[in-house]
């Protein structure tokens, strides 16, 4: 965790639809973020434990967004999801690498925990087991944390 949280960059990614979004659509909400790609093996990895703990915490308080940076669009995310199972997570599309860029990300998978203000309160740089009882407990912690005052 971060011991002081940092705005997190304007950015621009796309759903499945093709709809542009941005953190601040999910601002109000905790957010994991995570950079991932379909072949990175570490990211491949993790992907059931972040469709677990969406099964477990997502809803309107929380939301694992796993941003592809697929240059393929939806459709190989689509297909990787159905092959191993993944049936919580939303498609997210990364325009080519525009987020990865402005979050400063160096290696993949790079995941962020972002407050409900927006801010990123913590980091980590390749795969961890985000559905054990630690990882839920620290959500919950910053899901549960006051918001900041303006």
């Amino acid at each position: 965790m971060r011991e002081r949280p940092v705005p997190v960059p304007d950015l621009a990614f796309t759903d499945a639809e093709g709809r542009l979004l941005s953190p601040a659509d999910f601002r109000g909400r905790t957010v994991l973020l995570n950079i991932w790609a379909t072949w990175c093996v570490p990211c491949r990895e993790e992907m059931p434990a972040l469709d677990r703990l969406q099964a477990e915490l997502g809803g309107p308080d929380f939301e694992v967004v796993a941003l592809s940076i697929d240059r393929g669009g939806a459709n190989p995310v689509r297909a990787f999801y159905d092959q191993i199972g993944i049936a919580n997570l939303a498609v997210y599309l990364d325009r080519p690498n525009v987020s990865s860029r402005a979050l400063g990300v160096v290696g993949i998978p790079t995941t962020l925990l972002i407050d409900r203000d927006g801010r990123e309160i913590g980091r980590a740089i390749g795969p961890l087991e985000w559905d054990s009882s630690e990882m839920i407990e620290l959500i919950r912690r910053a899901m549960t944390a006051a918001p900041s005052r303006p």
